[in-house]
């Protein structure tokens, strides 16, 4: 031990524990590691936020990093596992303090479609659909959700 090694005292250690943690590992080189957390989820400890607010943050994180992976001609979509509810393409997400995730969209019909689940059931895949109409911009509900949470 040099003199530049510091020693944690508990309540360090505690507050370290209680920070996020993110890693991820890709086969690609060229993918983009994310596994920084950000400010806005740093601000307040994990320990102090509802299950429903702490997945509802991650989920934000995801949903902009596979946004930013896309072209303008798709936005992204969930598909729900473990049912029959098919795919949503995303239009607004929420949580319900202190265990519920919801997800506004539509389906592959184009019927108005709202998810209400609870955050031991989450299980979601993120996918890549066509946009819907051919002249308007791709919607990147990811980024509105970030400045939110920014705002927030």
């Amino acid at each position: 031990m040099t003199m530049d090694d510091e020693i944690a005292t508990s309540a360090e250690a505690h507050e370290a524990d209680a920070l996020p943690r993110r890693h991820e590992v890709h086969a690609n080189p060229d993918t983009r590691d994310c596994n920084e957390v950000p400010e806005e989820l740093r601000r307040k400890p994990v320990d102090q936020k509802s299950p429903a607010e702490w997945a509802y943050e991650r989920l934000i994180l995801y949903i902009r990093n596979f946004e930013e992976t896309l072209d303008n001609e798709h936005e992204v979509a969930m598909g729900f596992t473990g049912g029959d509810a098919g795919v949503l393409r995303i239009e607004g997400m929420g949580f319900f303090d202190p265990d519920i995730v919801t997800f506004y969209g539509a389906d592959a019909t184009g019927a108005k479609t709202q998810l209400v689940q609870h955050v031991s059931q989450l299980s979601v895949l993120l996918r890549a659909l066509p946009k819907q109409t051919e002249q308007e911009p791709p919607r990147r509900i990811g980024f509105r959700l970030v400045q939110d949470l920014e705002q927030g």
